[in-house]
């Protein structure tokens, strides 16, 4: 008898876990990315504003928008909104996050933004965006987004679809180490981390052993301009992570 309680509440302990972890992974990594950005990285700041320096010289497709010197935005991935701080005065931001839980810390940070004409986030993953229309977008933002999703291929190609002609895709991203020479051991711990599924389980499925460019490459922008390097990363943890790309993709 004592087994098959035990069975029981072992049956009854993966299906609670199944139907609502989900839930709690999203509520946890919102509350974890909020508090992470609370203390911002100088070094890493400065990096950033580099990233989207050109952004204000960037001409909008839409007469409307042109007359106010206005571009729209869409930033996939979007989170707390820590990129606010480096749009253009004006800028019309269209965001989509899977993580429902991200909402009230976007909505507390966009306040602090009342230049920036933010929309409500779309809850949605990248791949299906098809609600936002086709050729409709000046520039596409992503930021330590296409480590954790499922189809980047899928999602460049949404990316192509939603840029007017001319768009520009901005993006950064942490990848894979890739001087295996100097830092084998880095590329190991990556290895190890995401094969084991340890990383993916704590950081809501991102993998460390991505990389991008190629799939950037070759999905159909006249123009790709990306460079690999180190983040100026001084946390210990975050060390994994300091193999990054950034770079811009024209249509």
């Amino acid at each position: 008898m004592s087994y098959l309680v035990t069975a029981l509440c072992v049956v009854v302990v993966i299906w609670v876990l199944k139907k609502f972890w989900p839930d709690l992974r999203h509520r946890y990594f919102a509350s974890f990315m909020n508090s992470l950005t609370q203390d911002s990285d100088a070094k890493v700041e400065e990096m950033k504003k580099d990233v989207f320096s050109k952004l204000s010289t960037v001409v909008s497709h839409d007469p409307e928008l042109r007359k106010h010197n206005a571009i729209k935005i869409l930033e996939i991935g979007v989170g707390t909104g820590t990129n606010f701080a480096y749009y253009p005065e004006g800028a019309r931001l269209v965001v989509v996050d899977p993580n429902p839980h991200f909402k009230a810390y976007y909505d507390n940070n966009r306040k602090k933004f009342p230049n920036i004409h933010s929309e409500e986030i779309i809850v949605s993953t990248a791949e299906n965006m098809d609600m936002v229309a086709d050729n409709s977008i000046d520039v596409v933002v992503s930021t330590l987004v296409l480590c954790s999703v499922e189809n980047i291929n899928k999602i460049i190609q949404q990316i192509l679809r939603v840029l007017a002609p001319g768009g520009k895709f901005y993006f950064y991203e942490h990848i894979k180490e890739f001087d295996t020479e100097r830092h084998s051991t880095r590329q190991k711990i990556q290895v190890f981390l995401s094969s084991t599924g340890i990383w993916p389980f704590f950081f809501d499925g991102c993998y460390l052993t991505r990389d991008m460019l190629e799939a950037i490459q070759q999905a159909g922008f006249s123009k790709v301009q990306a460079l690999r390097f180190y983040s100026p990363i001084d946390n210990f943890v975050f060390q994994l992570v300091k193999p990054s790309l950034k770079g811009v993709a024209e249509k």
